[in-house]
């Protein structure tokens, strides 16, 4: 059972034991440790949350297509193994997990859980591993480079400024240039002004003659509009139940639609029942939230599935 749940935790940032809590995954950044040298690569850390208990059908569905068994069997040996692992606990034993962590129970019989700091759940760091780089000197270069800087000396060589009389007559000559084209810009600028003040009251009041001129006619009727609603996806489905009969399933269908539920029929299971849904989700931890609501405030009986449809 540790082996299916270490492989789940590589997939998915939360894996629920049914009765028994979850482990939830958490980015981590790379460190480096200043005292130890120690290069840490990005990864996932892994704790447990023991007040996730509802069944979310991962763990049971996992167990299910590994062993090739039904769903119900898979969730019996689930029972199995939390029923074990809390008597174990109960009689003082530490439990480990191999490439998880370990339990056990405090001064308070309370579980505590130590996760494993040799396994890193991220697939994108697949190979990194911790490394020890020792300390680079730099104070025999610096004292080096300090010293050949002081050796070094400055040398300056005065050179006589030769005077240029020429530049300065020439310079006088672009001055006067400037002033005289600044006075034709000047003069360009504001006939151009005048123009442009003049076209723009020539198209005004063309405009203004065309909209008083102007009818509207509408010879043809509007075409319908056709909006499409697109299908729910995603392989979350919230069961709010399976019916025998297929028009227990419809009214059912039609009674959460009316409360405002996406709701939609998803066909016959194994056994024949016609399901309906709540609504399907993408995201998992969406899927469980709203979940939770619903067993709250409208069905307690209400379950998760997950199943990918044909659409």
């Amino acid at each position: 059972m540790a082996n299916y749940i270490n492989d789940l935790l590589y997939r998915y940032e939360c894996v629920i034991i049914p009765g028994f809590g979850a482990f939830l995954t958490q980015y981590r950044s790379a460190s480096i440790d200043a005292d130890s040298h120690t290069f840490t690569p990005p990864g996932k850390t892994v704790s447990f949350n023991r007040q996730l208990q509802t069944n979310d059908g991962l763990l049971a569905n996992y167990v299910a297509s590994a062993e090739n068994c039904s769903y119900e069997e898979a969730l019996q040996k689930i029972r199995n193994f939390t029923g074990k692992i809390a008597l174990q606990l109960s009689e003082g034993a530490t439990i480990q997990f191999k490439k998880i962590g370990s339990f056990s129970l405090n001064e308070e019989r309370s579980i505590q859980f130590i996760p494993s700091e040799t396994e890193n759940f991220s697939t994108a760091s697949f190979g990194l591993s911790s490394f020890v780089s020792p300390t680079i000197s730099r104070e025999g270069i610096n004292a080096s480079s300090e010293a050949e800087k002081e050796k070094t000396p400055l040398l300056f060589t005065p050179e006589k400024r030769e005077t240029r009389p020429y530049l300065r007559y020439a310079a006088i000559g672009l001055i006067a240039v400037a002033l005289s084209s600044f006075g034709g810009m000047k003069l360009y600028e504001s006939n151009v002004q005048n123009h442009n003040y003049a076209e723009k009251q020539k198209a005004n009041s063309l405009v203004d003659d065309q909209i008083q001129e102007a009818t509207f006619i509408l010879e043809n009727p509007l075409p319908v509009l056709n909006v499409s609603i697109p299908k729910q996806t995603g392989k979350y489905h919230i069961i709010a139940g399976a019916f025998r009969i297929e028009e227990n399933a419809q009214k059912k269908l039609e009674q959460l639609q009316e409360k405002g539920y996406s709701a939609r029929a998803i066909g016959k299971n194994r056994y024949g029942l016609h399901q309906v849904v709540y609504q399907s989700f993408e995201d998992r931890l969406e899927a469980l939230r709203s979940l939770r609501s619903i067993k709250a405030t409208e069905n307690k009986d209400a379950w998760l599935l997950v199943q990918e449809l044909d659409q």
